[in-house]
């Protein structure tokens, strides 16, 4: 499995630099499987880029969600609930529990891209993965 989720997130680092417009994340599904053993549920990734500058507005993840967070390249602010802001760089990781709200999730750099793999283990009955907070 470290071999499969290793090549996953080597091809989504060398997928190329095509990000959003505007200062929004591209996200991109990188791949959505049910986990034989465990009915009901699935693997579910996404690739999430970031131009320099940019950001993903406050948001919530599927009811289900539990979400493992790596950076692949460059350096990621977070803020999940009332926790502290941090920021991580490549190769580290942070998890996100069912019901948790991301408040700050934007690229650390202004002048640098960044990318995050972020893996969810989900119900497969969930088909939105991110639903915004409207303030």
């Amino acid at each position: 499995m470290k071999r499969i989720l290793g090549a996953v997130a080597l091809a989504a680092l060398l997928a190329g630099p095509a990000l959003a417009a505007d200062n929004s994340a591209k996200v991109t599904l990188v791949y959505d499987h049910p986990i034989p053993n465990v009915p009901g549920k699935s693997l579910k990734a996404v690739l999430v880029e970031y131009a320099p500058g940019g950001y993903s507005d406050a948001h919530t993840h599927a009811k289900s969600a539990f979400i493992t967070a790596t950076v692949l390249e460059g350096s990621i602010t977070s803020q999940v609930n009332d926790g502290p802001v941090t920021t991580y760089t490549a190769g580290q990781s942070f998890t996100e529990l069912p019901g948790d709200r991301h408040a700050v999730s934007a690229n650390g750099s202004k002048t640098e891209p960044a990318k995050l793999f972020a893996v969810f283990v989900v119900d497969t009955s969930e088909t939105e993965l991110t639903t915004p907070i409207h303030k």
